[in-house]
């Protein structure tokens, strides 16, 4: 692992941790970890494996990332608060995140190790895994998966309480009198 590496990661964990305390959902908000990951993307990915079951192992990494983004999301504590939507990690959906991250951490540090190359140069030649970059390619969709629901959800439900505050404060049409009524 480069000392990119190790910084992009800290980054990331860094954001959530950061979230941890309430903030209003911005477009810098969901900007940044897009923006982190789309640099990720063009560092990383050079090219996408088809060979053997190499999609399979990324098709697997990426739906673990999305499944780890949706509780992430629904983890995360949204509320409208002066008519902005205010977000806050929880602390499952930060310790959600920090397994996550820490599982790729660590499988990169591991794996750059003679043990875990030899180990994952067995499973690769076992499961049909033709290449290293596939392995790089299943952990950074996973990583994608994850923060592109996460972000999503936050949205979605950050959303669904605005206009459900909007509902709930419009001013309700004034009563209209009904002849011959007495009350």
């Amino acid at each position: 692992m480069t000392t990119t590496d190790w910084i992009l990661d800290i980054v990331l964990v860094l954001i959530v941790f950061r979230q941890m305390r309430e903030e209003r959902l911005t477009a810098r908000t969901v900007l940044l970890p897009l923006a982190i990951i789309g640099w990720a993307a063009t560092t990383y990915l050079h090219h996408i494996p088809t060979a053997g079951n190499d999609l399979e192992l990324a098709g697997t990494f990426a739906a673990t990332g999305i499944v780890f983004g949706l509780f992430g999301g629904l983890l995360t504590r949204v509320r409208v608060a002066d008519g902005q939507v205010r977000i806050r990690a929880s602390l499952s959906a930060a310790a959600l995140w920090v397994a996550s991250m820490g599982f790729r951490l660590g499988f990169a540090v591991w794996s750059s190790h003679a043990s875990g190359e030899t180990h994952l140069a067995h499973f690769s030649a076992t499961h049909h895994i033709t290449s290293a970059q596939a392995w790089v390619v299943a952990l950074i969709l996973m990583a994608f998966g994850e923060v592109v629901v996460r972000l999503g959800t936050i949205v979605v439900r950050g959303q669904l309480h605005l206009a459900r505050a909007r509902r709930d404060t419009a001013v309700a049409p004034a009563p209209q009198p009904r002849p011959h009524a007495y009350v």
